[in-house]
């Protein structure tokens, strides 16, 4: 070994033990920050959002900003996990999209919960069996997923966070190469994402749709013949092949999540308002809705229609808003918006997405 390099190794221990003194002060700070709440929330989305923010900002490199983020998420959550071991409940069985998302919010200091569907999602959080839970809410390619927007409008729970995560697909089997496939499991928008790959390389396999990824990859670990899409942990996880990467028809692919819990996330400084409402049954009532926004400058980000389930031919509409229900223009916005919405129901403000 050279001199050169042995000093240069040193000089890494040496940075290695102020780091490690360093983050164990500020484990010892929170801590004291924990007892002097007295019983307040663990989980501050709003602060946590901030100190993330702060340091992408005063990055000076050579570490990209998403990697001082994935960094400093895992130190929260080591230093979180002091005060009181989380509860996350996500899309399961494990080695699905939901619990990368889990883990990139919350890292891995937490007990993740695997649940069946995304109805026990939210009835494992309403009754307070999980502190929280991330859950599906729309695709880039493949839209909103209409089950979650369902839940949202129907159960008390509130969304707290949200999480944006760049979805990359993976054919993988038992088999060592595709020539053997002769069915494919995955998610119905996984499906749907991979849509035309599967057209030019698989165009005889059966498409099967299952309830998660990762259930499509425990599936086809136990049968000769078949392939499932997924991530790249599950191939690891279920000991899987991987046939092929990158198999979604969009490169620019993106699911977001949201963070649902019975907690109310006070501003952050970017942050973002979830909604739900209805137009009364008259001509131009929809302008009428859409009206506030517009005369008191707040940036409607998303809007989407979904059935009411309470009539026919009656519909809600869901949207996102730039902003804090708390902030100035949104709160008056929201205010001349009641009496105009024959429903209203606010689901929540909470940080945009790091």
């Amino acid at each position: 070994m050279s001199d050169e390099l042995k000093h240069l190794r040193e000089r890494i221990d040496a940075l290695d033990d102020g780091i490690l003194r360093l983050v164990n002060q500020r484990a010892e700070l929170a801590r004291q920050i924990g007892e002097l709440k007295g019983g307040g929330p663990i989980y501050r989305p709003d602060r946590e959002a901030q100190v993330l923010r702060r340091l992408q900002d005063a990055n000076p490199g050579p570490l990209p900003a998403e990697a001082v983020a994935d960094l400093f998420t895992q130190v929260i959550s080591a230093c979180r996990s002091l005060e009181q071991m989380l509860s996350v409940g996500f899309l399961g069985p494990r080695g699905t999209f939901s619990e990368e998302a889990a883990r990139k919010q919350f890292g891995t200091r937490v007990r993740a919960v695997p649940c069946l569907s995304i109805d026990e999602v939210f009835r494992q959080v309403e009754a307070r069996q999980l502190g929280y839970g991330v859950v599906p809410v729309e695709n880039s390619t493949e839209g909103a997923v209409g089950r979650t927007l369902d839940l949202l409008l129907a159960t008390p729970v509130k969304i707290c966070g949200e999480v944006l995560l760049p979805v990359h697909q993976c054919l993988m089997a038992k088999e060592p190469a595709t020539d053997g496939v002769a069915r494919v499991y995955a998610h119905a928008q996984s499906l749907a994402q991979c849509h035309e790959w599967l057209n030019q390389n698989l165009p005889r396999a059966e498409r099967i749709p299952v309830v998660s990824n990762a259930e499509g990859a425990r599936l086809a670990s136990g049968e000769g013949h078949a392939a499932c899409i997924g991530s790249q942990a599950a191939a690891e996880l279920y000991d899987l092949n991987l046939l092929a990467a990158n198999i979604e028809d969009q490169p620019n692919n993106a699911t977001r999540f949201v963070v649902i819990a019975d907690q109310e996330v006070v501003p952050c400084g970017r942050d973002k308002t979830s909604l739900v409402m209805s137009a009364r049954n008259r001509p131009g009532a929809m302008h009428e809705l859409l009206a506030p926004f517009a005369d008191h400058g707040v940036d409607m980000t998303r809007l989407e229609s979904r059935p009411s389930r309470t009539g026919m031919w009656e519909y809600v509409f869901f949207v996102d808003l730039a902003g804090h229900q708390q902030d100035e223009r949104v709160a008056q916005a929201l205010e001349q918006l009641r009496g105009r919405a024959s429903f209203l129901k606010i689901l929540g403000s909470y940080p945009a997405a790091i």
